[in-house]
């Protein structure tokens, strides 16, 4: 394979912990064809040097990109109304109803830019925009789809686009309500739409697909079973909301008897293929089953702060070793410093204790455990290879600005805490997708 671009990191995290002279050379192909670390001044003449701390760029593993239409504009209610997760969504409705395949590819460029200027190099798209707004169907079943896919290409991001399976308003219900009709897909609609994507995306190691069901009270047991066997065979990653909020869990108990995690459990091939999001309501003896499947969870804590979804139990998903990645889902924030903070200091609120993360890792490192905690499961989210700086991986990486008053009691080691946890304005200074600054 023929040599692309060379790159000279003075410091760079590479396998869980900070590297020291470490030389980067992408291949032309994208990927990363030697990572290594210690590098003799001879050896790295003619790379670009990389001033400041390189990470590895994140997967966002959860994005609904129309979303950003509303962002910081529901915040306010009228005095004496209830005011949750579902009001919030019958506003957002209101959006979805009327967004045009051009608005659509505006705001998602809009966006992925943002994402991208902050760290994020691979975007995994649940989409449910399928129909016009009348609830037709387009000429075209890609339409919007491909909207997404011109947005990502021209800011250049990667993306992994998850056409989403909804079927009906509720369990038990027959079809969808009116202002849901965008959303109306088969089995054999998202099934094609990912195959066509994913055909787009040959060879690129930028763009793919694989599937999304929207939730159990949105799609029946036997279009899961069937979506979800058929995606498994192509290899695809499966995505599914899940334990989101409390209402979910009392009317799945209502018309199942059972809490969804339990259901869903017991009655589909759960996997390593799967990714399961949000999960706010599990329990942890649910969350020790799905550790023993594989799957993954998929948390958005700025999202499930607004809207008021809960505090998923990480200790207890660190305990098990369970992986995880992070995503902006309604994108109220769009850094993944923001992501990890609020993840972390949630946990600290309701324990009344500091350090979570990293103490039920057995770890010193709580930055080190929720940055490689998302790295790890984002590969999965996204079904590329997407593991950091190490050969093979996709050559993506992010510069973190160099400070231009260093504190002068500050540390080389203590560069991704301060990242995380005290911020600069603009910690993110320049982004690589494929071996291409962006």
């Amino acid at each position: 394979m023929a040599e692309g671009r060379r790159f000279f990191a003075p410091q760079a995290w590479v396998g869980g912990g900070w590297a020291q002279d470490v030389l980067l050379v992408a291949g032309a192909d994208g990927l990363w064809s030697e990572v290594r670390a210690n590098c003799p001044d001879a050896q790295r003449q003619g790379a670009e040097v990389l001033h400041g701390a390189v990470l590895p760029g994140l997967v966002n593993a959860h994005s609904h990109a129309f979303q950003r239409a509303i962002a910081g504009l529901t915040e306010r209610s009228p005095v004496g109304a209830q005011d949750d997760f579902w009001s919030w969504r019958d506003r957002m409705y209101r959006v979805a109803l009327r967004t045009t395949p051009q608005e659509l590819e505006r705001i998602a460029a809009f966006l992925y830019a943002e994402l991208l200027r902050n760290g994020y190099t691979q975007v995994c798209e649940f989409h449910y925009l399928h129909n016009d707004t009348d609830g037709k169907p387009y000429a075209d079943p890609l339409e919007m789809s491909l909207a997404l896919v011109r947005a990502a290409q021209a800011v250049g991001i990667g993306l992994t686009l998850l056409p989403t399976l909804y079927m009906r308003s509720g369990f038990g219900a027959r079809g969808l309500r009116d202002d849901q009709r965008r959303f109306a897909s088969t089995p054999e609609s998202v099934l094609r739409i990912a195959e066509a994507v994913r055909a787009l995306g040959a060879g690129t190691h930028l763009l793919t697909a694989g599937v999304a069901l929207h939730s159990l009270r949105a799609v029946d047991e036997g279009a899961l079973r069937e979506t979800a066997q058929a995606a498994a065979a192509a290899g695809m990653p499966i995505h599914l909301h899940i334990a989101e909020q409390q209402q979910e869990v009392e009317d799945c108990l209502k018309h199942h008897g059972q809490r969804p995690i339990e259901w869903l459990l017991e009655r589909l091939p759960v996997d390593a293929g799967w990714n399961l999001v949000h999960a706010t309501q599990a329990t942890p003896q649910e969350l020790k089953a799905v550790r023993e499947t594989g799957a993954s969870i998929v948390l958005c804590p700025t999202t499930e702060a607004n809207l008021g979804d809960g505090v998923f139990d990480l200790p207890t998903w660190l305990q098990v070793a369970g992986r995880w990645s992070i995503g902006t889902d309604s994108h109220v924030g769009r850094s993944w410093s923001e992501e990890l903070q609020l993840l972390e200091y949630s946990q600290r609120l309701v324990r009344r204790e500091r350090n979570v993360a990293a103490r039920a890792a057995g770890h010193d490192s709580t930055a080190a455990v929720l940055f490689e905690g998302a790295l790890a499961g984002g590969s999965a989210a996204a079904g590329l290879p997407l593991g950091g700086l190490e050969r093979g991986a996709r050559a993506d990486w992010q510069q973190l600005m160099p400070p231009a008053n260093p504190a002068p009691w500050s540390t080389p080691d203590h560069v991704l805490d301060a990242a995380l946890f005290s911020p600069s304005e603009q910690s993110v200074h320049r982004v690589a997708v494929a071996g291409k600054a962006v």
